[in-house]
């Protein structure tokens, strides 16, 4: 009993309590009991629920006030003596406001209240191009945090124009963390997304994560390669305009820099690439890439270590698709 205790959540929304309902009907045994509810019980299920609501009135309330945080009208900003320590306040209180915002919207409910609420609009508008890269990179993760599993808001932002936004902010940022938190919010917008993957499409999406690939900063690699890699599994349609663009040259000369957690990526990327795709297959085969002496010798690498497998097995497949069956054909070619 004392373990049920411990096991059990409280819910935090009207969602919860009904779904907590539910949970207990299905465990019920038997038929239910034929008589009444007592008013004892129906009062305390009215206070739960009024509780409920209330809590989440209230943090529909603290959003409201972040909300009107964000939406302070700033001076114009003249650098130097008490003007500098105001404004830095100022950022400090708006920084503030949007982490507030983003732990609140981890909530579903929330996050369809903040768009009601224009907070969305705002992001879009005024926040991911200001000058502050700390406020525009927690927009950008706002904006994540609200997208997520939620087609409703991802066609809301695709409409209010911030792919275009996040797009740019990954690929020319010079703050790397805004880099990253954009991409993240790209990522919550085109993947599992039709409409969104059309958007992505027509800015232009995958040169910009060809570029994220090659930049220095090793998370934006990592993720820019990973959501490559996602979006040819969910859509290998997109192998012809992959490979046209020169993808399967891009991806090799990713895997020639030091060894790195991306690699594994970029191998599971160049084995879409090549799969039931026969001009894949043959940019791969290119003798001026060297990709079967380079695969030879990253496998030889990766043996033993258990933290490389599944780059190991990356390797293994893509040799296998590329130059196994090469060898096979030529020896009937001999024939």
């Amino acid at each position: 009993m004392s373990e049920d205790r411990q096991t059990r959540r409280h819910p935090q929304n009207l969602q919860g309590v009904l779904q907590l309902a539910v949970e207990a009907g299905s465990a019920a045994e038997g038929p239910a009991p034929p008589e009444p509810m007592s008013e004892e019980r129906k009062t305390w299920l009215r206070e739960a629920l009024t509780e409920l609501c209330k809590g989440q009135m209230d943090e529909v309330e603290q959003m409201k006030q972040c909300l009107a945080v964000l939406c302070k009208e700033g001076s114009e900003r003249e650098r130097g003596g008490e003007e500098e320590r105001e404004d830095d306040d100022e950022d400090d209180e708006r920084e503030t406001a949007f982490e507030m915002l983003s732990e609140l919207c981890e909530n579903l409910d929330n996050a369809r209240d903040l768009m009601t609420l224009g907070g969305l609009e705002l992001c879009v508008s005024q926040y991911l191009n200001h000058a502050q890269s700390g406020l525009r990179w927690r927009a950008a993760q706002l904006i994540a945090s609200c997208a997520q599993n939620m087609p409703q808001l991802q066609f809301h932002l695709l409409s209010i124009g911030a792919l275009p936004k996040l797009l740019q902010l990954t690929d020319s940022d010079p703050n790397p963390t805004v880099r990253v938190k954009a991409l993240y919010a790209v990522s919550c917008l085109v993947r599992e997304q039709e409409a969104g993957l059309q958007a992505f499409l027509s800015h232009d999406g995958f040169s910009v994560l060809m570029r994220g690939m090659q930049s220095e900063n090793e998370k934006l690699r990592t993720k820019s390669a990973f959501l490559l890699l996602n979006l040819l599994m969910s859509h290998p349609e997109q192998k012809d305009t992959l490979v046209a663009m020169g993808m399967v040259q891009q991806l090799v000369s990713v895997l020639r820099t030091p060894h790195s957690p991306v690699h594994e990526h970029v191998l599971g990327a160049l084995c879409c690439l090549v799969e039931d795709f026969p001009q894949g297959l043959n940019d791969c085969r290119n003798p001026a890439l060297g990709l079967e002496e380079l695969l030879r010798q990253r496998s030889k690498e990766l043996q033993g270590k258990e933290e490389s497998q599944e780059e190991l097995d990356f390797c293994e497949r893509l040799r296998v698709m590329c130059f196994s069956r090469q060898q096979s054909d030529d020896t009937g070619m001999d024939r």
